[in-house]
């Protein structure tokens, strides 16, 4: 069984900051890609950034700049920092990462439960 359980999200005024942090647990053999994602109402779920077990990124382009994203391979966690908060970026944030168990004979997709981003005006 993997677990991915996220922290930091809440509320903070546009121009503010945020850590998100997302420990994987569980019975795991190795991870490959680990990422954040992110749901506002009524709309569909989007990529955030990504990181794979080497330290290469990729973000959606508008939010280049104000989001960064790293990872702690020791302690199988993923950080998104999150600057210069705008009332748009206001979401449900979703850790994601693609892990090996050695109960199973390929890599699985794994999600967490979601964190709540809110940015007022």
């Amino acid at each position: 069984q993997v677990e991915l359980v996220e922290s930091g999200g809440g509320l903070v005024q546009a121009g503010g900051s945020l850590r998100l942090s997302c420990a994987a647990s569980g019975s795991i053999l190795s991870i490959n890609a680990m990422g954040w994602y992110r749901q506002a109402p009524g709309k569909q779920r989007e990529l955030v950034a990504r990181i794979t077990s080497t330290g290469s990124t990729n973000y959606a382009d508008s939010l280049k700049g104000r989001f960064t994203i790293s990872r702690d391979n020791a302690k199988n966690t993923v950080y998104l920092q999150m600057n210069s908060l705008k009332p748009e970026d206001t979401a449900v944030y979703y850790c994601h990462a693609i892990i090996g168990s050695p109960f199973r004979p390929a890599s699985m997709n794994y999600w967490g439960q979601g964190t709540q981003v809110t940015v007022s005006s």
